[in-house]
């Protein structure tokens, strides 16, 4: 059971201590009370999802590989996957040990697809695993990835065809400081951008007239599938969808009558302002940060509102022509015993860096590496943005609140 009140349990492992966004949003006490994410199925399009990893046990489904390594979307390579599935659904493991998700009895569909370690994956794959997640369930799919082509009417199609049948799309601005990527930038996704722990945005957060909603993604605890105990960390706007997708599927389990659109409406109009006082809407923060617990507080004005996704006539500040081809998480690189001094950052890691999670005493201790960095196909970068696109998409809701919304 996972306490209701009071202050959290000291971390067997150091490793929960270090997840900040769970104190930050008061998870155990603000949260997790009204809402687990019970009885809510999200879809991680991304590696592979490692089920019998010691904090997703009896979590993940049977899902699909389109890889064509036939497997049930349970093997994942690169561990990106994992990771994403951890800040969702992770349960941790024993007393106070482990990674915990937002949504820690929500259920996980892994839907594998070729990225990291496997050939960049071409547009129409993500296409099919969008339909397959939507055919198999999944009231929220999670897409913690990216590239810079809009133009695949297959992809296009898919997005529309999950819109239509009441799904909540989350995925990634991108982590390369430029314009927002595919699939977040298609109208009726909920594009993420990333903050750290001041609610301030994170240096390589891509940015435009398409961000919706900003969330945790500097410096996040998650798991990792070099083992079944393996855990790493990492910045960047992967796991800040994740956190995204994690808020869904609570407000889905609480609210379970709550459309699609009426899911996306609260977390717009419950965000936060950031924490650098800048103004929003903006193409930086779009409405502000995330504020998952004052989204699952009764909001009748919300609730009462149109049931269609606020997000479907969103004008796309590069029209959906296509530059290239997509983009690829970052391999993960975590190291199970301490090396003998910690290495230097690889140059060119695009912001991303894993450590080893070691304890040393309650806190624990974070031992900062370096990381290898796997290819990244990418295109030339768009055209800059429209401004009138932005003016276009940024109408009528005002964030509520101060960054951050539960501090301790």
């Amino acid at each position: 059971m996972l306490a209701a009140t009071g202050a959290p349990v000291a971390s067997a492992d150091g490793v929960r201590d270090a997840q900040w966004p769970l104190a930050t949003y008061r998870a155990e006490s603000a949260i997790w009370p009204a809402s687990q994410g019970d009885g809510v199925t999200v879809a991680v399009i991304d590696t592979g999802v490692l089920k019998d990893h010691q904090d997703l046990t009896g979590q993940v489904l049977a899902g699909t590989d389109f890889t064509g390594q036939n497997t049930d979307g349970s093997v994942d390579a690169d561990g990106h996957g994992t990771g994403m599935a951890s800040l969702i659904a992770g349960h941790g493991h024993g007393a106070g040990a482990g990674i915990m998700g937002l949504a820690p009895k929500a259920k996980i569909l892994p839907v594998r697809i070729s990225l990291g370690d496997d050939p960049p994956s071409s547009r129409s794959e993500i296409a099919r695993a969008i339909r397959y997640a939507v055919d198999h369930g999944a009231k929220v799919v999670n897409m913690s990835i990216g590239g810079l082509s809009g133009s695949d009417p297959e992809e296009r199609a898919a997005v529309k065809y999950a819109v239509d049948k009441d799904v909540v799309l989350v995925a990634g601005t991108g982590n390369e400081t430029t314009s927002v990527e595919y699939p977040a930038a298609f109208p009726g996704v909920v594009a993420v951008g990333a903050v750290d722990r001041n609610g301030v945005l994170w240096s390589k957060s891509n940015v435009g007239p398409e961000t919706t909603l900003v969330a945790p993604g500097a410096d996040i605890p998650r798991a990792s599938a070099k083992s079944t105990s393996g855990q790493g960390i990492a910045n960047g706007t992967s796991d800040a969808t994740a956190y995204v997708s994690a808020a869904a599927a609570l407000i889905r389990a609480k609210y379970p009558d709550l459309s699609a659109g009426q899911v996306i409406n609260r977390m717009i109009k419950s965000a936060a302002a950031p924490g650098d006082g800048s103004a929003v809407p903006s193409n930086r923060y779009g409405y502000g940060v995330l504020a998952p617990g004052k989204a699952l507080e009764v909001n009748p004005a919300v609730d009462g509102g149109p049931r269609e996704n606020p997000l479907v006539g969103r004008v796309e500040s590069q029209g959906g022509v296509s530059t290239g081809a997509g983009s690829v998480p970052p391999s993960e690189e975590v190291w199970e015993s301490p090396p003998a001094a910690p290495p230097v950052a690889a140059a060119g890691n695009r912001g991303v860096r894993w450590v080893l999670v070691a304890a040393v005493g309650v806190a624990g201790v974070m031992l900062v590496g370096g990381v290898a960095v796997a290819l990244v196909v990418r295109g030339r970068r768009r055209r800059e943005r429209a401004a009138a696109a932005a003016a276009a998409t940024y109408q009528g809701y005002p964030p509520q609140q101060q960054w951050p919304p539960y501090q301790r």
